[in-house]
């Protein structure tokens, strides 16, 4: 308090009571709650430093943490298989955009068959699509994974692929290949902080590291993680944030199963008359034909005689359990809205949706979706960049002055396979509307189905084609309209009406101002 605060409470400490009190009042305007250091925020303890910082003492904890609910837990997995079903699917298909239409068939050939798991993985496993699908899984639950560019002779071509886990970065490696660089985390880092090479963990087959790290150009690694601050240079799961949700939610599950089976049991105890023994001698039987209970079990039905003077107290626990389905339901929707998709995705619980909800949520979903499809494209790019270069050193294409203008040669499309529509119908309606006023044009909805709108007209042609060799015209089955006998006819009426631009529309007004109609039906007459 200042001297005329003082001054003023001496005078009247009513008056003093109220200037105080409209201070403290005029500073909780001012600051923030949520920088509000008051009881309710006494323990909530922050620090602002660089991101490797943050994550450096947390990022091993957590990944293990992730790892273990990836191997115990059904709503981690649930998370996992929605991205791994949506950002990858059934893959992407190749569109070679080159000038020479015999070279983009004959590249499109090459890169299907390379992408088998004998040509594209080094060790001869995985096809293309399995090591994305994978990615997409590593990235979220480890936080990253690595592309490595391997150059043998195993394959069709020079050229395949290793993925490598962030376990195998050594972390201990601490001196640069170049005076100017640092190594951080395992990964050679410029005065810029890009990245220069990578230091690789060597391992036996069975996990046990060997000899000293090497050394991989960045050239030749493709770091497959999220970068959400400019400090950050390594990777950080991208379920840290979620986890520990799940983890309490499995813990409740556990809590509720084991209450569940406790509230099952049925005890029974038998309260003993008579001592164990006879009189006497210890362990000497006062009847041979007295009935012993140890190890008896209940059973349905069951008629049991009991020992003279016995009694039975019955231990039945009662009570109702929680109600899991809906602690449950609401943390799969916090854990989801985490995760950025929605419950419907992760629990594949459809029961409260209608088309409209659906569809706007698959939408949503879609956006989310996109983010991790922009970092996985932008990785197969890269890789169809090298594939091509190797496939002509390897002399499978002949491209002439093709290192004058690669750019051109390396020209090229991914167009995803499609979705399963909710509502067909609903969606072929909204698509052909769509087409009707300029929204989306026919090369666009095309590429949404996963198909190249040449391909696609030159199937349709086909089709057409072949079906007119049989005697059998469909035009007005694929293209809802109309016949070639109807338009022939609308052809020839056309010409007998002596070309009136009015001929064929009833509705339009004669030329002599009567009916439209009317003139129709004198000029049929």
């Amino acid at each position: 308090m200042s001297w005329l605060d003082n001054a003023i409470a001496f005078i009247s400490p009513e008056w003093g009571v109220k200037r105080a009190a409209w201070r403290s009042a005029y500073k909780e305007i001012r600051n923030y709650d949520a920088g509000n250091g008051s009881r309710l925020n006494a323990g909530w303890s922050v620090s602002n430093v660089s991101a490797e910082m943050t994550d450096r003492t947390s990022r091993e904890y957590i990944r293990a943490r992730a790892r273990d609910l990836e191997r115990n837990s059904d709503i981690m997995n649930s998370i996992l298989w929605a991205r791994k079903r949506n950002v990858i699917g059934s893959g992407f298909q190749l569109q070679a955009k080159t000038s020479d239409e015999n070279l983009n068939t004959g590249l499109e050939k090459l890169w299907k068959k390379w992408c088998k798991a004998r040509n594209c993985d080094v060790t001869g496993v995985q096809s293309l699509n399995q090591i994305l699908r994978m990615a997409v899984v590593r990235k979220h639950v480890d936080g990253g994974i690595l592309f490595v560019k391997r150059y043998t002779r195993d394959g069709m071509i020079p050229f395949s692929l290793q993925m490598i886990e962030v376990d195998e970065l050594d972390t201990m490696h601490m001196i640069p290949g170049n005076p100017k660089h640092r190594v951080v985390g395992g990964i050679e880092y410029n005065e810029y902080n890009r990245p220069v090479g990578y230091w690789i963990r060597q391992y036996q087959i069975d996990g046990i590291s060997i000899a000293d790290p090497v050394y991989v150009k960045s050239d030749d690694v493709m770091f497959y993680y999220s970068k959400r601050r400019p400090s950050q240079i390594r990777e950080m799961s991208d379920m840290a944030h979620t986890i520990t949700r799940i983890r309490d939610v499995n813990e409740f599950v556990t809590a509720v199963s084991v209450k569940q089976r406790i509230e099952a049991c049925l005890a029974v105890f038998i309260k003993k008359a008579l001592p164990v023994s006879g009189i006497g001698r210890t362990n000497t039987p006062v009847n041979d034909n007295r009935v012993e209970y140890d190890g008896k079990r209940l059973s349905p039905g069951m008629i049991q005689e009991m020992n003279a003077g016995d009694e039975i107290d019955v231990v039945n626990p009662t009570g109702q359990s929680a109600d899991a389905t809906s602690f449950v339901k609401l943390h799969q929707k916090m854990i989801g809205a985490g995760q950025g998709i929605s419950y419907e995705a992760t629990s594949r619980d459809m029961s409260e949706t209608n088309y409209s909800s659906a569809r706007q949520g698959a939408i949503e979903d879609e956006l989310t979706f996109m983010e991790e499809e922009e970092q996985i494209l932008s990785i197969l790019d890269e890789i169809y960049e090298t594939f091509v270069i190797s496939c002509v050193l390897a002399g499978l294409v002949s491209i002439p002055q093709f290192w004058e203008n690669k750019e051109d040669y390396l020209s090229h499309e991914w167009i995803k396979m499609p979705k399963k529509w909710i509502d067909p119908l609903k969606e072929a309606n909204a698509t052909k509307t769509a087409m009707n006023f300029g929204i989306k044009t026919y090369k666009q909805i095309a590429a949404e189905n996963g198909t190249d709108w040449r391909t696609q007209i030159d199937d349709m042609a086909e089709v057409l084609e072949y079906a007119s060799e049989k005697g059998i015209d469909l035009g007005g089955v694929l293209f809802d309209g109309k016949l070639n006998e109807e338009r022939e006819e609308q052809k020839e009426y056309d010409t007998a009406a002596g070309g009136n631009s009015n001929a064929g529309d009833p509705d339009a007004a004669g030329a002599d101002g009567t009916d439209g109609r009317q003139g129709s039906g004198q000029r049929e007459g």
